[in-house]
């Protein structure tokens, strides 16, 4: 069963006025368009456009309550978002599984109302994610970089305050000396993520730094214009940034602390709340839990590398799978699936029915059509469970 859905953009202040309207062909706004959700997520479900499909049902929300065995779930377990970011969105990271079970289990014990501002864990579901890149670069922060890595941007930044006519290197030796191997890397961040001693003078002077450099620590310079004074201009420099170029993708696991910086992208994730904010941010910041979800052992930039067939590349992850496909593509659903057209129009045949999509609009598809045949002059992505 094929059922047409839609939604409109939230309108978070870091979104873009025109991407996402210049992708679908959509009227704009007027205002930011930051995010548009294709799910059953609570916060915003998609609408369902032909409520007699549903027995009457107006969002995706509803239908998967009342009708469960229709919608071929109980309940969706992915979001499927178009994302546009004009402006640099919070550092964060998500839990594991059994971090959110536990954390939700203790905060509902705790008697923290599900909408307090303090709250870490909505929901008992962790929330990896991944981002495919739709803009011709998309810019993110994402994982720790190595200690050996982090000692020669210091280094660099020693180097310029050395040679600046008012030299403060007792602000940037105290970085330095606290930066010993990888595994120093947790107790640096939590140094600077709390604040600590000389924390604001170090934040302060590497911005100065970088502004005499215009370009070279670009984006310290466009993190100091958005959140100046947030120690996470300097927990930035702690990180792999990542530009990812047209068709790539970042798997985001849990512990990954990152940040979407600039651009136009498909992202994925499991469907939750469940968000530990450090750094660039008013928002609240729970150190302790933010300590304990955080993976801080560094890794490599985590490309999500396609499997590629005829008219399909498929980026796979624990507990989801994104398509990007065209003509002659096909696709086997992993329960449930959500389609979103983004340019041409394509007919799409499954095991029991079909329908045609065009550019901006999006199909949900129950899991008994178990496998979708694409066809005509267009493309679209696919995302359905893993």
């Amino acid at each position: 069963m094929f059922v047409g859905i839609a939604n409109t953009p939230r309108d978070y202040a870091w979104g873009s006025t025109s991407a996402i309207s210049g992708l679908l062909g959509t009227p704009r706004s007027g205002g930011p368009e930051a995010e548009l959700w294709l799910g059953a997520h609570p916060g915003s479900p998609s609408r369902i456009i032909d409520p007699a499909q549903t027995g009457g049902a107006t969002t995706l929300a509803q239908w998967i309550a009342r009708s469960p065995e229709q919608a071929g779930t109980d309940r969706l377990p992915f979001l499927l978002k178009i994302l546009a970011a004009a402006s640099p969105l919070s550092l964060q990271a998500h839990p594991t599984p059994e971090q959110a079970i536990e954390g939700f289990a203790r905060e509902n014990a705790a008697g923290i109302p599900l909408d307090a501002s303090h709250r870490n864990y909505k929901d008992a579901f962790p929330k990896p994610e991944l981002i495919y890149a739709l803009s011709e670069t998309f810019e993110a922060l994402c994982g720790f970089r190595s200690a050996a890595d982090l000692h020669v941007t210091i280094g660099r930044l020693i180097q310029l305050d050395a040679q600046s006519p008012t030299p403060q290197r007792g602000v940037l030796r105290r970085w330095l000396d606290q930066t010993g191997g990888d595994d120093s890397l947790g107790a640096v961040f939590e140094w600077l993520i709390s604040r600590g001693e000389g924390v604001d003078d170090l934040v302060a002077r590497v911005v100065e730094l970088a502004r005499s450099v215009p370009g070279e620590f670009a984006t310290v310079e466009l993190l100091a214009d958005v959140y100046p004074g947030d120690p996470g201009i300097v927990i930035s420099l702690m990180l792999h940034n990542v530009t990812l170029s047209r068709g790539e993708a970042l798997y985001l696991p849990a512990g990954n602390i990152h940040a979407y910086l600039d651009g136009l992208g498909v992202e994925l994730m499991v469907a939750s709340d469940n968000v530990l904010r450090g750094g660039l941010t008013p928002k609240h910041i729970d150190v302790a839990e933010l300590i304990d979800v955080l993976d801080f052992r560094p890794a490599e930039v985590p490309y999500l590398r396609p499997v590629v067939s005829r008219g399909v590349e498929l980026f796979s992850a624990p507990g989801f799978a994104l398509a990007h496909v065209s003509s002659g593509g096909s696709v086997t659903l992993d329960g449930p699936g959500i389609i979103i057209c983004v340019s041409g129009s394509l007919s799409v045949r499954g095991g029991l029915s079909a329908a045609t999509t065009s550019r901006g609009e999006s199909l949900y598809v129950t899991p008994d059509e178990v496998e979708l045949f694409f066809d005509g002059a267009g493309a679209a992505f696919v995302a359905t469970g893993g």
